[in-house]
């Protein structure tokens, strides 16, 4: 990784370990709950099946990929 997507997971492990929520999310802001959930589920889904060319583009490895889409979909 280099670049964006290095500062990008840095800023988001120190949110983390501060216990502060992230503020980067893709989902669309004006979501219910239950579709917030339904989104979370599906794009963690996704996530999981991503090639590896896919997850070098976007800057992930398949561990952080697996670790990412394994969560419950009731977690941000």
């Amino acid at each position: 990784m280099t670049g964006m997507s290095d500062v990008r997971l840095m800023l988001q492990a120190d949110e983390c370990a501060a216990g502060q929520p992230s503020r980067l999310s893709c989902a669309p802001v004006d979501l219910g709950s239950w579709r917030l959930m339904l989104h979370r589920w599906q794009s963690r889904k996704l996530l999981r099946e991503l090639s590896d060319q896919q997850l070098l583009d976007i800057g992930l490895s398949r561990e952080q990929a697996w670790e990412e889409g394994c969560k419950p979909f009731w977690r941000g």
